[in-house]
């Protein structure tokens, strides 16, 4: 399994596929493997059937069942050339839920509960900019431009760089999080325009996974319950943008979205755009 993994590993990087995507698909073929004790390559069709069935009887949801899916499909289709094996592999329909999306009170609320200023500025910065935690976290010092007002996003989702805006509360906050925190923590460590905005105590990038827990933890404090994540403050910048009347074109550009298709689905979620709405039936002289 290691050589084929190997080879997998270097299609993938060739694909252009990110670091997480890449562990994912990596991780949805070992689960195959175990499932059936024997490498992949020496699978059936039958195999990958059985394999697909075992994914619904544990209850995945289908968007989950859609990576593993595109997983075992890049694995046969890329690196072991044998299509003809994933052609009985049907994609998940997938139900379309609108997302959850914070009132400006209730993010206040969140952030205030927040004891440690580097949680504090980092999902600040994740309202005030919608960025994925996955960009927000590998931000580096230089690409915050004060003067210009933009934060450089490099690589993002679909290995694309592009440009957002630096509030200045925002970087006031940031500015403050880094004299209190990151040069205490730093010592004798010289900080540059390449060190990373938001490390952990140990000095590596920020973990997603422990600022993921910080943020339920809050969540959970101010009573907004567990199902807040990084990406309901991604939802919520969003519906706060075109609330505030910033244009479609401008909210797909700043949040990265590959689709205008993508960035519509805020127009079903923002109240105060639906309350704004004139009632025919009012204009009736009944």
């Amino acid at each position: 399994m290691s050589l084929l993994r190997d080879r997998m590993t270097r299609d993938m990087e060739r694909a252009g596929l990110s670091p997480s995507t890449i562990d994912d698909y990596l991780r949805a073929v070992r689960g195959l493997a175990k499932l059936h004790r024997k490498a992949p390559d020496q699978l059936e069709q039958d195999d990958i059937r059985a394999w697909d069935d075992h994914l619904v009887e544990l209850g995945l949801s289908p968007s989950t069942r859609q990576v593993y899916h595109s997983a075992v499909k890049f694995l046969f289709r890329r690196t072991l050339f044998r299509p003809e094996m994933v052609s009985c592999l049907v994609r998940p329909r997938v139900i379309s839920k609108l997302p959850r999306v914070l009132a400006p009170s209730e993010v206040g609320q969140l952030l205030a509960t927040f004891r440690e200023p580097r949680y504090r500025a980092f999902f600040s910065l994740i309202y005030d900019t919608g960025l994925r935690i996955s960009e927000a976290a590998h931000l580096r010092v230089g690409d915050l431009d004060r003067t210009r007002g933009l934060i450089h996003i490099r690589c993002g989702k679909g290995a694309k760089d592009r440009q957002v805006k630096l509030g200045n509360r925002l970087y006031e906050l940031v500015q403050a999080y880094w004299k209190e925190v990151r040069e205490k923590e730093a010592g004798k460590e010289t900080l540059g325009r390449e060190s990373f905005l938001f490390v952990n105590r140990a000095g590596n990038p920020i973990c997603i996974t422990s600022a993921q827990k910080a943020l339920r933890k809050a969540a959970r404090s101010c009573g907004l319950g567990s199902g807040v994540t990084p990406h309901t403050l991604r939802h919520s910048f969003a519906t706060a943008q075109l609330e505030a009347g910033t244009n479609l074109r401008v909210l797909q550009a700043q949040l990265g979205h590959r689709s205008i298709t993508t960035t519509q689905i805020y127009l079903h979620v923002s109240t105060q755009l639906l309350l704004r709405m004139p009632s025919p039936l009012d204009a009736l002289v009944l």
